[in-house]
């Protein structure tokens, strides 16, 4: 059962995460959706210790981009930033492959013709 429990609870954030990356810009709605899948198919075989890291993270990840999404809302017109910078702590407990994928990560997002070619549907 309580395996049963644990599947739920990772299937029922990882569906929120996707349903919050519907308010991003529609590139970055590409970019994070893949990252998203990506991780989640990673970690599906991952160490008790790394599945309890990897779901407190996540669930950081869903409370902050559910905050900036209900900011975002009253700000239709104005300039709305998405993310949030990790403090030297946080980068200090990253394994190099982290760093390499965050880094990553950081210029596919932040550069001006980005690997995604995508336009939003015209309704």
């Amino acid at each position: 059962m309580a395996v049963s429990a644990h599947v739920s609870k990772v299937r029922s954030m990882y569906k929120r995460i996707l349903v919050l990356h519907r308010f991003l810009p529609i590139d970055l709605r590409a970019l994070g959706d893949q990252y998203v899948k990506d991780e989640f198919r990673r970690h599906k075989s991952a160490a008790p210790e790394e599945v309890k890291s990897f779901m407190t993270e996540w669930e950081n990840y869903k409370a902050t981009l559910q905050t900036q999404v209900l900011e975002s809302a009253g700000e239709r017109l104005g300039s709305v930033k998405f993310g949030a910078d990790l403090s030297d702590m946080t980068l200090s407990n990253f394994q190099e492959e982290q760093i390499g994928q965050l880094y990553e990560l950081m210029l596919e997002s932040t550069k001006v013709n980005r690997q995604f070619d995508i336009q939003e549907d015209s309704k």
